[in-house]
């Protein structure tokens, strides 16, 4: 079984636009699927190392008995316009290891997104509790549709 999951989604809008979404702590609460994440504190990410802070509403999984809690984004990959993944520190100890992150290529009237999610190098805990994946393709389809549909109202209204 694969240990990474990918989905694409062709959005008609330059990466300048999609990346700015994804580089905006409140865009990843804007765009996300799996209804986890609630707000966010924190600067537009600019560079590998930059952090932001979410917080999160397990209870929206219903999966694992978190209730409501914070999480650290902090970004492992960054390439202006092309490149961003992230991995989370949060309470759970060891920290876990998984990282997600989106990949952006020019396409003919826009852009192909590739949004991925990968726990290839989870801590053994975490593997050995078998829970991964704890998000799956389906929120990864669905937080592509809203991120496609956040950028064609014109969000964010500013990159800076």
């Amino acid at each position: 079984m694969s240990e990474r999951i990918e989905v694409q989604r062709f959005i008609p809008a330059p990466a300048v636009d999609i990346f700015a979404v994804l580089c905006d702590p409140q865009g990843h609460v804007a765009i996300d699927a799996t209804g986890m994440l609630q707000d966010a504190d924190g600067r537009r990410v600019r560079a590998v190392g930059d952090s932001f802070v979410v917080h999160m509403d397990r209870e929206s999984l219903n999966d694992y008995p978190l209730g409501k809690y914070d999480v650290t984004v902090s970004i492992t990959q960054f390439e202006q316009d092309r490149l961003i993944a992230w991995t989370i520190f949060g309470q759970l100890k060891p920290d876990i290891g998984h990282v997600y992150g989106y990949r952006l290529d020019p396409a003919d009237g826009g852009t192909a997104v590739t949004s991925f999610y990968d726990w290839s190098d989870i801590d053994p805990h975490w593997r050995d509790a078998k829970i991964f994946p704890i998000v799956g393709e389906s929120a990864l389809r669905g937080t592509s549709g809203i991120l496609e549909r956040a950028v064609r109202r014109g969000y964010p209204q500013s990159s800076t």
